[in-house]
């Protein structure tokens, strides 16, 4: 064969680090941005807190720690600039080489994803009508200390008086529990862990020491910890309260009967434990009344605590989206490392690390930049929503319209994947509570009037429907079907199944009343 030169014409998208990282930040959540900041400060000399704000997310950042980081940051500053005072008196490599920053386009942070199908979106737990929503609400409120499921416990066995060897069987098992407050196993599996390669008689006596411990745990409040079981938890609870022939009832149904309650199988409950329908709804009271979860006042509050990126106020006639500036971090240049690189242009004191030293100055700028695009982008986006979905912040979920990505994308000039990435893991606060921006996102019902219903419209209307039923004749999906049509929304049975699925409501047969 002859060799050939030949000369080819051809495209093709190449992401710099600078889209890439302004991809990465746009996709990331509050929490995770909080860490990239974070280790963004550790690793670059040249960014740094604003002198005002003790920590680049005050809101977020543990209260003990950003005054000591700030500390140790300006300690090696001044280490550093004792230690290499004389070097870096002199000159840094020329900044003219260097890119300019802030040239990326906004359309450039697309790279093709498809969206995503956000037919199915709960609403998030972040905040409802009971929680955080009064305007004396305080949220300082969030930093006090919550004790927990342990800790309580081991205050309770200090007071107790117990041998030795008790005492550290309560304490195994203590460790030993879940955060609903259940042994995380079983007793036998306790000793295999602890015992090993014991005698049969020492792993006996060890198994002896753990039931006995177990017996002085269970003793203790809340009522119900300990148990290895939903029915053993509930039995420890009803052996709490007074005698009466309904309690008895309701501990034979909890110990062996539990699965005919929970179908609300009333004649088979009755042939079980021969009690007549009267004391069998007082054992059902009584059984309702309990704490499934014992550990569950315990749990941290935190945990379920959702900060809003945005949040929608009332402006004249129509409404607003403002930023949450707790979220946003407060960095800047840090001035005397930028200094220094100036004064020092066009000379050799920093022996060839100067370049480097320009590359680092150049990403801390990008950081910041993209930083700033990203909370540009989730705000303009979440006006957008905003101006498509006026009637939800009226009237609530029941009037939300149907919204696809591509009409937010189209708006903006923005690509899908772009919106894709903004509504994942951010939050908007509205007068209705919390909710992540996908939830404003819902796909499109047929109605009789050749109009469109958006689904998230119809799960609050299948909501309200099933509070307002008669508890004991609870509808059907069918029979809700045909309830929504009525109201000229064409919405068949599976679909209903599946919006009620979503809704976390119960099929007819469990939400019968006994």
């Amino acid at each position: 064969m002859k060799p050939t030169l030949q000369f080819r014409l051809s495209q093709h998208l190449a992401l710099t680090p600078q889209l890439q990282q302004s991809i990465r930040l746009l996709q990331l959540s509050t929490l995770e941005l909080h860490q990239e900041v974070e280790q963004m400060l550790e690793q670059n000399p040249f960014l740094d807190v604003e002198e005002d704000a003790s920590s680049a997310f005050e809101p977020l950042a543990d209260r003990s720690t950003p005054a000591e980081r700030a500390g140790e940051r300006e300690t090696e500053r001044a280490s550093e600039n004792t230690s290499t005072g004389s070097d870096e008196g002199e000159a840094a490599a020329p900044l003219d080489g260097a890119a300019e920053f802030g040239t990326t386009e906004r359309d450039d942070w697309e790279n093709g994803t498809e969206r995503e199908d956000f037919d199915g979106i709960r609403e998030s737990p972040g905040k409802s009508s009971t929680n955080n929503d009064s305007d004396d609400f305080d949220g300082s409120e969030r930093d006090t200390p919550v004790i927990s499921l342990q800790d309580h416990l081991r205050e309770q066995l200090s007071s107790m008086r117990l041998a030795a060897a008790d005492a550290a069987a309560v304490m195994v098992l203590i460790e030993s529990l879940n955060d609903d407050g259940y042994l995380d196993g079983t007793l036998q599996e306790i000793v295999d862990q602890l015992a090993g390669n014991a005698s049969e008689d020492a792993r006996e006596d060890l198994l002896a020491r753990l039931q006995c411990g177990l017996r002085w745990l269970q003793s203790m409040e809340p009522t119900g910890v300990g148990a290895s079981d939903l029915a053993e938890c509930l039995t420890l609870q009803l052996r709490n309260q007074p005698r009466c022939e309904a309690q008895m009832i309701a501990i034979i149904v909890c110990k062996s009967h539990l699965e005919l309650l929970a179908r609300r199988d009333l004649k088979k409950l009755m042939a079980a434990t021969g009690a007549d329908e009267d004391l069998l709804r007082e054992a059902q009271a009584l059984i309702k009344a309990l704490e499934p979860k014992p550990g569950r006042q315990f749990a941290r509050a935190e945990a379920n605590i959702i900060i809003p990126d945005v949040f929608v106020q009332k402006a004249g006639r129509g409404w607003k989206v403002v930023l949450n500036p707790d979220v946003m971090p407060k960095l800047r240049i840090n001035d005397l490392y930028a200094n220094a690189i100036r004064q020092q242009r066009g000379s050799n004191s920093l022996n060839g690390a100067g370049p480097g030293l320009n590359s680092r100055l150049q990403e801390a700028r990008w950081f910041m930049k993209n930083i700033l695009q990203r909370f540009d982008t989730i705000q303009r986006v979440s006006q957008a929503i905003v101006e498509r979905q006026k009637n939800f912040f009226s009237h609530g979920a029941i009037a939300m319209k149907p919204l696809v990505l591509r009409e937010i994308a189209d708006e903006l000039g923005l690509h899908e994947s772009t919106i894709s990435r903004v509504t994942t893991a951010k939050y908007m606060s509205t007068p209705f509570g919390t909710f992540e921006l996908k939830y404003f996102f819902g796909s499109s019902l047929n109605t009789e009037a050749g109009g469109n219903a958006s689904s998230t419209a119809v799960r609050a209307l299948i909501k309200q429907i099933v509070a307002a039923e008669d508890p004991a004749k609870p509808l059907s999906d069918s029979q809700i079907s045909q309830m929504l049509d009525e109201q000229g929304i064409q919405v068949a049975r599976r679909t209903v199944a599946k919006y009620r699925d979503a809704l976390k409501i119960a099929p007819t047969q469990l939400r019968k009343a006994m």
